[in-house]
């Protein structure tokens, strides 16, 4: 009996232990944003004049950075606003106008009208730029040309920039034709692959580093970092990064679906399930079907607005979703030679970032033919990436 008990009181222990340690581990493993150690920059921030290039996303908890800022006594001078705007309210390539915030009265520039780049005058009243915003891991993203402008207008006007660095749910991986110089624009500034696997913070340092701003300025750049996470973890972004992005699947879908922005395919802009679906009007395309209309807030002219589209719905796919071609390709094949199809040859070479991905596809070459002419310029991305990496790459043979 005594023995029973002994084995009894012993479970009980090991179970409880066991909860105990599996808690903790709990705790310990929770994602830290930079935003939220405010014990580490806000010390730094002392009697410093501040502009902040920021959108919706800027959050602590539940709070704007702005509200966290002001309330612990910052001197926040001017917020700088990028695509989608200070709200992320913006259509994708809808200019944002400069206006004033009504809730602090502080002046917002716009970094996405009439200029993508901060004027010395705009930046004669700072000692320092803090740059928040939440990227999805993918070179045609504007966020990440945001911010390279103003770490070059930072350099060139001896102003200080921090970044606070927030996780990449496509921080997994890397993948696609790394940026050739002649494509260089808006949409792809930076001789990196379409999947980078970069946070935002490893990206600045790699810009720095490498002399990718003008004339290989250097920007006096303080990166703060995380807490608790890897290039291996899952991370749900707690807010849309921006309008047409409202969740995990389309953050993990948007890489390879993006192409299809330079044809009339529509990719679920117009409804609540964009880059989750693919569709055109034929009901060839297949079997699943969707009608884009306009929505305030989303997309108020959708491509293919209020037509019957036919095609195919990847809600269900893999949440580890990885960057594939296979999609453009099928439905060029069936398509592409149609005057309807709409293919504008420019814009694709600029979101690919390469002029020979399309004359590839319209040779008729597979994803794995096509792939394998990128192998080489990975392999070297991959040792430049290892130079700038501040977190686990979350395989176990790092750990």
């Amino acid at each position: 009996m005594i023995r029973f008990l002994f084995f009894i009181v012993s479970g009980l222990f090991l179970l409880s232990f066991s909860c105990v340690s599996q808690q903790s581990k709990t705790e310990v493993e929770t994602i830290v944003p930079a935003a939220e150690r405010t014990e580490v920059y806000i010390p730094m921030l002392k009697d410093k004049k501040v502009g902040l290039l920021v959108n919706h996303s800027s959050l602590v908890g539940q709070t704007h950075l702005l509200d966290t800022l002001l309330s612990m006594g910052v001197h926040v001078q001017k917020i700088f606003a990028p695509e989608h705007g200070f709200r992320g309210e913006h259509d994708a390539g809808e200019l944002v106008e400069s206006d004033t915030d009504k809730r602090t009265g502080l002046p917002i520039v716009s970094l996405y009208g009439s200029n993508k780049k901060a004027s010395p005058e705009q930046l004669a009243d700072l000692d320092i730029v803090i740059f928040d915003i939440q990227d999805v891991g993918v070179r045609f993203y504007t966020y990440i040309s945001s911010m390279h402008y103003m770490m070059e207008a930072c350099a060139q006007s001896s102003v200080k920039m921090m970044v606070l660095d927030r996780p990449n749910p496509n921080g997994d991986y890397f993948d696609g034709p790394i940026l050739k110089k002649e494509y260089t624009s808006f949409v792809g500034m930076h001789p990196i692959p379409v999947v980078h696997g970069l946070t935002i913070g490893e990206l600045a340092l790699m810009i720095n580093g490498q002399g990718w701003l003008d004339k290989g300025i250097k920007c006096d750049l303080q990166v703060i970092e995380m807490e608790n996470w890897n290039h291996g973890l899952k991370y749900s972004l707690p807010v849309k990064p921006s309008p047409n992005l409202p969740n995990y699947i389309s953050l993990r879908l948007y890489p390879s679906l993006c192409f299809f922005e330079a044809s009339n395919v529509s990719v679920g802009r117009g409804t609540y399930f964009p880059f989750q679906v693919i569709g055109y009007p034929d009901p060839t395309a297949g079997d699943f079907s969707f009608t884009p209309v306009s929505i305030e807030g989303m997309s108020k002219h959708p491509k293919q607005q209020d037509k019957k589209c036919y095609g195919m719905d990847l809600r269900e796919e893999a949440e580890d979703h990885r960057f594939t071609l296979s999609y453009f390709i099928s439905f060029y094949k069936k398509f592409g030679h149609e005057e309807s199809f709409g293919l504008n040859t420019r814009w694709f070479n600029l979101l690919a970032g390469d002029g020979q991905v399309l004359k590839d596809i319209q040779a008729g070459l597979s994803e794995t033919q096509i792939k394998q002419k990128w192998q080489k310029e990975l392999a070297l991305y991959a040792k430049l990436r290892d130079k700038y990496l501040l977190y686990p790459s979350g395989l176990l043979s790092d750990r």
